[in-house]
């Protein structure tokens, strides 16, 4: 998701959360405004329908992603796009109580949700979260900050992602790793085939009962315009990364990018 950068707390149900909004740069926001409104309408349900849509499989991915990210005890990490939170979960698990987690999107209704979820948990790892409305293609953070950076399903949004990815790798220390899940845009026919399918006669019809189908019929389109996994490392590689390389998974239905500094 391309991220917005706003001057406002972001509240819930009446009540301020504990999520802060920074720029480097105080002059423009840089995002689709429409991408912003389909991540923020869709907040509500998004756990719920990532649940049933994957059969669960999504924790596999995102616990495969974090892995990939090297994140360990005491790390400083950034969750980037980070929705609803479930990395940044994953990775303060990683990290622990000495460790801090940064978790930035610009959808404040999915960082709202992502703050309700923290205040829910008791493990005292997750405090260590800090929620912020931010911009990928600016990010607030000195140069060389984070030990590990990941990205789930969030690449294949941003309006510019060769700069989102040259955002990474500043803000990456050297050696540390940049982990990307996302769908996968395969090269083979029939794995391309069944994506669609299963967006069309599955996907689509289940988010319709949540009167969502325009919002998630925007997936085919997104991954129709996303990157190969071969493009992807020839991507990072340009940023400046010393080595990448593209995993498929699931079957080729999903990748994980994992790139070092």
């Amino acid at each position: 998701m391309t991220v917005l950068g706003l001057a406002l707390p972001v509240t819930f149900t009446g009540q301020q959360l504990p999520v802060t909004s920074r720029s480097r740069h105080s002059l423009v926001v840089k995002c689709s405004s429409e991408r912003q409104i389909l991540f923020n309408r869709i907040a509500p349900v998004y756990d719920n329908l990532n649940d049933l849509l994957s059969l669960g499989q999504h924790r596999i991915w995102k616990n495969m992603a974090v892995s990939w990210s090297g994140a360990k005890t005491g790390d400083h990490v950034l969750d980037l796009c980070c929705g609803s939170g479930d990395l940044s979960f994953l990775l303060s698990e990683k990290v622990g109580f000495n460790g801090k987690v940064m978790g930035l999107d610009f959808s404040s209704e999915q960082l709202a949700v992502a703050s309700s979820r923290q205040n829910l948990r008791d493990r005292s790892c997750y405090k260590c979260i800090e929620w912020i409305e931010g911009d990928a293609l600016d990010l607030p953070f000195d140069d060389c900050k984070f030990d590990a950076i990941t990205m789930g399903y969030g690449l294949r949004n941003v309006v510019d992602r060769d700069r989102a990815m040259r955002e990474m790798y500043r803000v990456l220390k050297p050696g540390s790793r940049v982990s990307i899940l996302d769908f996968n845009k395969s090269n083979q026919p029939m794995t391309r085939f069944m994506q669609e399918w299963m967006i069309d006669n599955v996907v689509v019809p289940v988010a319709s009962f949540y009167s969502l189908a325009k919002e998630y019929e925007y997936l085919k389109y997104s991954i129709n315009g996303y990157l190969t996994g071969q493009e992807l490392e020839a991507l990072a590689l340009e940023a400046g990364f010393s080595s990448a390389r593209h995993y498929e998974i699931s079957g080729g239905f999903m990748g994980n990018l994992v790139a070092v500094r």
